[in-house]
Parts: C-alpha cells; structure tokens; sequence
C-alpha cells in the first residue's frame, strides 16, 4: 500500500519513507510511525512522518505488522 492517503497512516505501523536529501536517489528507510506531521488527507509525494527514532521523510510504503524487518533502517535522514 503507498502512504498518499493519510487515513490509511497511524501511529505505531511499520513503514519505508524516502528522507529529504535521499529523494534523487529513492533510498528507503524503515521504521515505525511516532506522528503524522502532513495534516492534508492526501499528498502526491507521500504523507510527511516523524518514525520513533526521529527521522522524518515521506511516506513510500505501508508494510504488514508482521514483517521481521522492523529495525532495518538503512541510515539516519
């Protein structure tokens, strides 16, 4: 699921979300939802999110609770 609609974001999912100076390069970063920071319901680039460890980007993804991969970050933002 993409992370344009922001119904669809809560606090506590596992998501991928593209940092600001990553954006050319498409890299993801996952984590967990801490707060939605857009406040439209829709955005064309991904609703804008602060993850539990402080790293704020773009919402790409919206992954299953069950995934293993939940501390993958590949980097800070």
């Amino acid at each position: 699921m993409d992370g344009k609609n922001r119904a669809a974001i809560k606090p506590g999912q596992l998501v991928d979300i593209v940092c600001k100076q990553d954006q050319r390069t498409g890299r993801l970063t996952r984590g967990m939802v801490d707060k939605i920071l857009t406040r439209s319901e829709w955005h064309s680039h991904g609703i804008k999110v602060r993850l539990a460890n402080g790293l704020v980007g773009r919402v790409k993804a919206i992954l299953p609770q069950n995934s293993d991969s939940e501390g993958n970050s590949q980097g800070p933002c």
